[in-house]
């Protein structure tokens, strides 16, 4: 059920996780490639070029107009993990004040601990008093406000209060995460039996330690460990402070690593954060999105249909000095290094995007109809071009062929 895909290829397995991990006996890793971490690394380094400020993303402070205005405010479009509709609702309620918040917020949005969000919200604004059902529960649910999140939270209590060792505890835990209810209720076991009677030695009565049980098997299924909720919750913090203090070239970064079809999205937030969006120029776009200030121009590889055309004008005018008119666009598109870079659909694209409006008054109907004829009147052009190097290249031969006379 291993092998190897092709002679060269990886090493596949025909098994499921359980199977890998425990009768092959294989190590299971998770790898996630995140769009936001380039991102991150993408504004830092526009802020350097633009600004001259070196940003320390690792150690940034933690700001409370950051948490007032991006989190609080369900401010947070392209802020990671928090961008659907639920969530900003769910920061309008809440209004997080730090980060022990947030990674709480990153762990309770899902099935399972989702069903504690609203007397979370309750406790934390102190409309409501946390139920703690035995002695020893407050210490270890404070954080979370009288709720069990995390699976770390789970481990203690079944370590403090239901008198389990560290090992059965991270063994529950396992169970828990792996979705494996059967070793929870296992009789052989008697998990149950023997939390139950640690819950009521700390004073639980036996009908609150029943539906705390029930209630910890429900939120077995979706348990989210504190450490990768925290780690979540750090880039989360670091795309909200980039938004906050740096929202012309985080949104320039995020629009540059985004679909087609997200953009008018994403062009409607930068709108309402007061950025101005200007549409492409022939002589000023670059590849991607660039910003002046407040002001955010439009790239060629962000218009559709061009693809890697962008960059092979970006090279031609870097190389060649600006365009000076249409013409002089075809003819040097055309006759360049950069020629693959020129076709019908690319004119296309470009004249319909207001590229050439500086060069047309933004009459961009006339000049869609001089495509064709602006192409096959530059091909001619270079033609006769051609033909007349040719004959001088001839008659320069024949002249030096030519024996001197006295």
């Amino acid at each position: 059920n291993i092998t190897r895909n092709g002679a060269t290829g990886p090493w596949i397995a025909q098994l499921d996780m359980v199977q890998c991990e425990g009768d092959a006996g294989l190590l299971k890793m998770d790898f996630l490639g995140l769009n936001n971490l380039d991102i991150i690394t993408d504004t830092i380094r526009r802020v350097k070029r633009n600004n001259g400020i070196e940003i320390d993303i690792q150690h940034i402070p933690e700001e409370k107009e950051v948490f007032a205005k991006i989190f609080s405010n369900g401010n947070t479009d392209t802020v990671f993990q928090f961008e659907s509709g639920g969530m900003k609702d769910m920061l309008r309620q809440f209004k997080p004040g730090n980060m022990e918040d947030i990674v709480l917020l990153v762990a309770a949005y899902r099935p399972g601990p989702m069903q504690f969000i609203p007397d979370i919200i309750k406790v934390k604004h102190g409309q409501m008093k946390p139920h703690y059902i035995a002695d020893g529960l407050e210490e270890i649910l404070k954080e979370t406000y009288g709720y069990p999140i995390y699976q770390e939270q789970v481990m203690q209590i079944f370590n403090k209060i239901g008198g389990f060792s560290l090992g059965e505890s991270d063994v529950i835990r396992r169970a828990m995460s792996k979705k494996k209810l059967a070793v929870l209720t296992d009789p052989k076991t008697n998990y149950k039996g023997k939390f139950m009677d640690g819950l009521m030695k700390h004073g639980a009565t036996m009908q609150d330690a029943e539906a705390f049980w029930e209630q910890l098997l429900d939120f077995a299924n979706y348990a989210f460990n504190k450490s990768h909720a925290a780690c979540y919750a750090t880039i989360s913090y670091m795309t909200a402070w980039l938004k906050y203090h740096y929202p012309a070239e985080y949104m320039c970064s995020v629009m540059s690593r985004t679909t087609f079809g997200k953009l008018p999205l994403l062009v409607n937030n930068c709108r309402k954060m007061n950025l101005r969006i200007l549409q492409p120029n022939i002589n000023l776009s670059q590849d991607g999105f660039v910003n002046d200030d407040d002001r955010i121009m439009f790239g060629f590889g962000n218009i559709k249909g061009l693809g890697s055309s962008g960059a092979e004008i970006v090279a031609e005018r870097n190389e060649n000095g600006a365009f000076n008119s249409v013409k002089d666009f075809v003819v040097r598109m055309i006759s360049g290094s950069h020629s693959k870079a020129y076709d019908k659909t690319t004119m296309e694209n470009l004249i319909k995007s207001g590229a050439f409006d500086e060069f047309c008054d933004g009459n961009r109907a006339s000049l869609l109809d001089s495509i064709e004829e602006f192409g096959e009147a530059t091909k001619k052009m270079l033609e006769k071009k051609r033909i007349y190097a040719e004959r001088k290249e001839l008659l320069d031969q024949m002249d030096d062929a030519t024996p001197a006379t006295d």
